[in-house]
């Protein structure tokens, strides 16, 4: 990971998406903070496409894609993406899987829920999995007195064991059965939604990110950004971003907007010169 001031203005003033997770990027102590959504307002006025893309479930993301400065939000770590059409008032949705599977992993998720309450003590169900369509959201720190690392590992592994895929944020676990994640709906969205070939287009996005689960898009996009808390997973094993802000949460967030908003305020001229 290099520092953010080694990102160039060059790069980011060529800048058309920023792709964003939300917990403890664009939120600070569960909090979202004015400053970071006057940077998902500021970016998105000065014609930028902005995503979150996160893990949190359904019911958020509809709301977030209605009232939110964004162009569309891929949800539950990428089993489906909403996108708010405002001119013609109608939700654009694309799921993942079929209404049928998604009926037949739920069943083996509420399985899989007892198994892991019942071996796994101090765990929870996240508080916000009633509003779920996909994944099952064990919480280790959220509502819950953070899990030691070795429970944490213990949830994965069980999730592992069931044949389904889990992904560590930095206050759930989020298991769900498919083979998709946060970069294979995000495909899927810029082609629909953006009309961009993700494949072609990578160096024109930045994604900015904070956690494990985030591991696919660090490795995909080369501008990668972190908040300054993703150093707290560095021996996690995940694949880490390839510039780190010099805050934690929103506040690095901020930083990372204010450096796209800055490159793009430059006139050619003197970025190409500088």
């Amino acid at each position: 990971m290099r520092p953010l001031a080694d990102l160039s203005d060059a790069v980011l003033a060529d800048v058309v998406a920023v792709f964003t997770d939300i917990d403890d990027t664009l939120t600070s102590e569960g909090q979202l903070p004015a400053a970071s959504y006057a940077a998902l307002e500021q970016l998105a006025g000065a014609g930028l496409a902005i995503v979150p893309i996160t893990g949190r479930p359904a019911g958020w993301c509809d709301m977030i894609a209605r009232f939110w400065p964004v162009a569309g939000i891929v949800g539950e770590n990428g089993a489906f993406y909403f996108s708010y059409d405002r001119t013609a008032r109608k939700m654009r949705q694309r799921f993942f899987a079929s209404d049928a599977e998604r009926r037949e992993n739920r069943r083996k998720l509420d399985a899989l829920r007892e198994k892991i309450l019942a071996e796994v003590p101090g765990t929870g169900i996240a508080s916000d999995q009633l509003y779920r369509e996909a994944d099952l959201a064990i919480d280790v720190c959220e509502d819950v007195d953070p899990l030691p690392a070795a429970e944490v590992d213990r949830v994965l592994a069980l999730f592992k064991a069931a044949g389904a895929v889990a992904k560590l944020s930095s206050i759930h676990v989020n298991g769900w059965f498919g083979d998709y994640d946060k970069l294979s709906m995000s495909r899927v969205f810029a082609a629909d939604i953006l009309g961009i070939d993700l494949d072609r287009k990578k160096q024109r996005i930045v994604f900015v990110g904070d956690s494990p689960n985030d591991g696919p898009m660090f490795s995909f996009f080369p501008n990668s950004c972190g908040v300054a808390n993703v150093v707290d997973f560095k021996d996690s094993g995940s694949a880490l971003p390839a510039f780190v802000a010099p805050s934690r949460g929103g506040e690095g967030f901020v930083e990372i907007a204010e450096r796209i908003l800055g490159a793009r305020a430059v006139p050619q001229r003197e970025r190409a010169h500088g």
